[in-house]
């Protein structure tokens, strides 16, 4: 969704395979262990991808909602460096693309 592919690019290559593996997974109906539950959305539906590498923590948050996708809804480094929630500015945007997602995947496969 919008510019995360681009995004995910600019993260640091072990970063990349690590959640390049966590989609694949989850494209392949399965879940990474690094990927869990991203509170606020009612279960499993919406995961989060989370990877530190450097001193630095980097996110990625998908769903599997939908039974023949799955979108990619944001990836960000996290700058805040206390406490490991999600910064609410995040999960707005996460919030915003996931809706879109769910427009997409209705028009898409009617």
């Amino acid at each position: 969704m919008a510019s995360t592919r681009d995004d995910i690019r600019k993260f640091p290559l072990e970063v990349r395979q690590e959640i390049g593996f966590a989609l694949y997974a989850a494209q392949r109906g399965g879940k990474a262990l690094n990927a869990v539950p991203l509170s606020g959305f009612g279960g499993a539906g919406v995961l989060e991808v989370i990877s530190d590498f450097d001193g630095d923590t980097y996110r990625a948050v998908y769903t599997v909602r939908f039974e023949t996708a799955v979108y990619v809804l944001h990836a960000f480094k996290k700058k805040a460096h206390r406490g490991i929630a999600t910064p609410r500015k995040e999960m707005d945007l996460v919030r915003i693309r996931y809706k879109q997602a769910e427009r997409d995947y209705l028009e898409n496969n009617k």
